[in-house]
This record gives C-alpha cells, structure tokens and sequence, in this order.
C-alpha cells in the first residue's frame, strides 16, 4: 500500500504562527503558536516528515479560520472537524473522544477524566501522556485538562505551562500565575 501524502499549511494568527497538516482521511497535525513561521514549520515538519506544502481542502480552510477566530478571542467550537490522527491506544482514543467533548471556558483534571472514562486514579497519568502525544492541540483541547487542584500542569507546545495558560485566559478560564519549568531570558 502507498504511503498516504500529508499536506500543510503554516499561517498567522492573532497568537502567533500556526501550522495544520492534512491527509485525503482529515486533519492529522495542528502546530500551536511559535513566534516565526519557520520555527512553526520546523516544528510541523519534524513530526511530519516528508509532508509538503498545499491548498488546503474546504473544510481545512474552515479549520484555519476558526483558530484564527479563537487566537483573536472568538469562542469557536473545533468538535465537528475530521480527524485522522492514526492508529492510537483504544484508552488514548477514548481519552480523545471526551477531550473534544469539553467545551469552550470550561476543563477538567486529568483524574477527573480517569474518572469519567471508568478507570481508576492510576490512569490520570495514561491521560497525561494522551495529552503530550496530541498530535492536533486545539482541535483536541488539551488545554482544558488541568493537573489536580486545578494547577497547569505540563504542556508540551511551544511556550510550555505559560502558553496553556494563554489559551484558557483567552476562554474565560483564571489560573493563579504560572511557575514555568524553566527561566526564561526575557528576550
């Protein structure tokens, strides 16, 4: 069988610039924002090697256009866009499944949705990892899936804890300041 084509597309929004990659099934990649269009098409492109650059279908150009929207503030709602992110774990699939079901403004722990999906305390940290393998943040907010206590817990997109906290400041959601893993140069 051929090896399925990737497409992408790196553009601006009001947060940065993002990337999207595509196949013939879905959308397969979302890049969150990075300062450059380099770095973000860097970033695409070392988990999606060999993709190209292309027109995007009708319904990735409406994907650009929502997180457009939402890095300008807009409540937009990614939920109905397909998806192919490949083969998963059965538990990372449905982990995916209830991330895409929580709304705009509002989250969730990683133990709560251990919870909810019928597994013990114990798969809080199989839904941790679900969260640093999302190969589309923002289509699947990973973002609304906090740590216990309702701390930031980690995030894996460029700009770490502090850009997570970004994303939920932009839909309504107040976490106390951010103690990032590591100091930053203040550029």
């Amino acid at each position: 069988m051929g090896q399925t084509v990737h497409y992408y597309l790196i553009f601006e929004t009001a947060g940065g610039f993002c990337g999207i990659a595509w196949n013939n099934i879905g959308i397969t990649r979302f890049q969150l924002p990075t300062r450059s269009a380099d770095a973000t098409e860097r970033n695409l492109l070392r988990r999606l090697p060999g993709a190209e650059p292309g027109t995007p279908a009708p319904e990735v150009v409406e994907a650009v256009a929502a997180a457009r929207r939402y890095f300008a503030g807009e409540e937009i709602d990614f939920s109905g866009f397909t998806l192919d992110i490949g083969e998963q774990e059965p538990f990372f699939e449905r982990i995916y499944a209830a991330t895409r079901r929580l709304g705009w403004g509002h989250t969730t722990t990683y133990g709560a949705m251990a919870k909810e999906l019928g597994a013990g305390p114990e798969a809080a940290r199989d839904v941790g990892q679900a969260m640093a393998r999302n190969p589309v943040p923002l289509i699947i907010p990973c973002h609304r899936v906090l740590a216990a206590g309702g701390k930031v817990g980690g995030f894996s997109a460029p700009g770490g804890s502090v850009a997570k906290a970004r994303m939920l400041e932009l839909e309504g959601v107040h976490i106390g300041p951010v103690q990032p893993a590591q100091q930053s140069f203040g550029f």
